[in-house]
């Protein structure tokens, strides 16, 4: 898609702060002289895709912020020596705090994406051009909403659901407080039902963009994550069964080739290029923080736990090689360097490892391996191990170990396993599947193991009940205290 970024002077962020300064413009764009054509309304769903992948002068959403939250603060990754920010520390060994600048950022960087989603909802119809167009970007927008939603509902629970652009600069209008976690989800729902409509691909710079499966992938997600198994069930099925030409990747390390993107296994990616829009720190940076060149100075993301972490692969999954390295050839040298504990490497541009800085390998919000394996896991607590289920995830285990993966495989194979075994393997082929890809954290919260899988790594064990959710950022708590009670523990 093309890196188009507009911003709208009157689209507010959720919550602001307040002074009693009034200040009269003396020029800005409005709605009314913004929104005229097709154009602006393709440009205005392009914004609304940047808040995933563009923050000037910070780490984006999905760049690098989110996973200090949904990776960091769970078992398997931690803060290295080069992590200097003390909150970025904190959410690493679970002792952050409502003040917390991380937590902050992703809740700005999440409701400004769904206030851009909410100015072109609200003003798409407006513009002249086919609806069909029309139709297709406000489905586009609601699909970002939703995605954007379903982070939230699950990082702080309820939270605020604002569905329209700011009207008025009063301060006391533009306050919204919490909602129930129902509500949320319902609004999930809804969006992402719209979504449903989308096309099921694209052609040339529109590939990419939000799909029909993609929404229906998310969906499954969400209400597996609700416990709606058979809905679960529903909606992994329309992928897999809907025509949509989804497969894994015969090789494993595909999925994280720059020159494979957006290829068959990936149903939605946030996507990435070298250095865009010209800042250091807009794309993604897990590239440089994976890797600080070839010295013995610790990355700023690390495992946490070698033996907990990357001894667990069995002699032959490809999985371990493809998501940590312990070497790499330095291309000005051509000497073979060993790292002194593995590295991750899932977003190293070994092509250029020279010159490493913001990377083109995109990030993926929900590929095809993870549909199979929700699938499984909706039969299997609804219907317990079945021949299916085990199939579901022989596919993703086969393909791990490099055989092909229709042909069943006693080397491999999941077989006669009981409905708690089978769960038991499945938490454990999500664990190897997505390292570094935005999961664990709300895997753990959903199984309600959180706590019990961090205390296993001795630098978090003060991790307690409270970290199923976040703190409401205290910043929009100041603003908002009636409206936005405070999470447990916090």
């Amino acid at each position: 898609m093309k890196k188009t970024i507009i911003t709208f002077l009157l689209s507010a962020s959720l919550l602001i702060s307040c002074t009693d300064l009034e200040v009269t413009p003396t020029s800005f764009i409005t709605k009314e002289n913004f929104f005229k054509t097709q154009d602006d309304a393709t440009a205005s769903v392009t914004a609304v895709y940047a808040s995933l992948n563009i923050e000037p002068g910070e780490q984006s959403l999905f760049g690098r912020n989110l996973y200090f939250l949904t990776d960091m603060a769970s078992d398997y990754a931690a803060a290295g020596v080069s992590a200097t920010n003390p909150q970025v520390r904190a959410l690493s060994s679970l002792t952050h705090d409502a003040t917390s600048d991380r937590i902050q950022l992703a809740w700005r960087q999440i409701y400004n994406g769904i206030n851009r989603a909410n100015v072109a909802i609200d003003n798409i119809p407006n513009v002249q051009g086919p609806d069909v167009v029309k139709t297709r970007l406000i489905n586009e927008a609601k699909f970002i909403r939703g995605l954007l939603y379903f982070q939230a509902v699950r990082l702080w629970g309820g939270v605020p659901i604002v569905l329209h652009e700011p009207t008025s600069i009063n301060v006391e209008s533009l306050k919204s407080n919490r909602a129930s976690v129902d509500a949320v989800y319902a609004q999930i729902i809804s969006d992402l039902k719209d979504a449903e409509n989308l096309p099921s691909t694209y052609t040339g710079a529109n590939v990419g963009r939000a799909t029909s499966g993609a929404a229906k992938a998310i969906l499954a997600k969400v209400y597996l994550t609700r416990k709606d198994w058979p809905n679960a069930i529903l909606k992994a099925k329309e992928v897999i069964n809907g025509g949509y030409g989804y497969a894994l990747f015969e090789n494993f390390a595909d999925v994280f080739n720059k020159t494979k993107k957006n290829g068959k296994e990936h149903i939605f990616s946030v996507q990435f290029e070298p250095n865009q829009a010209g800042n250091g720190s807009s794309g993604s940076t897990f590239q440089a923080t994976s890797f600080t060149g070839f010295t013995a100075t610790e990355p700023a993301d690390i495992i946490s736990d070698v033996a907990l972490f990357y001894d667990i692969y069995a002699t032959g999954d490809t999985r371990r090689d493809v998501s940590y390295t312990k070497q790499l050839l330095n291309p000005a040298t051509g000497t073979l360097y060993t790292f002194p504990k593995p590295i991750f490497s899932k977003y190293l541009d070994v092509t250029n490892l020279a010159a490493p800085g913001n990377l083109a390998i995109n990030f993926p919000i929900i590929r095809y391996a993870d549909v199979l394996l929700s699938l499984a896991e909706a039969i299997n607590e609804k219907d317990g191990a079945t021949t299916e289920s085990l199939e579901l995830v022989n596919q993703v285990i086969r393909r791990a170990f490099g055989k092909p993966i229709f042909t069943p495989d006693l080397t491999v194979d999941l077989i006669g396993l009981t409905t708690f075994q089978l769960r038991e393997a499945i938490r454990e082929e999500r664990k190897k599947e997505f390292v570094q890809e935005g999961q664990r954290w709300f895997d753990l919260v959903r199984w309600g193991t959180l706590v019990t899988e961090v205390k296993k790594v001795t630098a978090k064990n003060t991790v307690s009940e409270r970290n199923n959710l976040y703190p409401i950022p205290q910043s929009e708590r100041n603003i908002n205290p009636v409206g936005l009670p405070q999470n447990d523990g916090y």
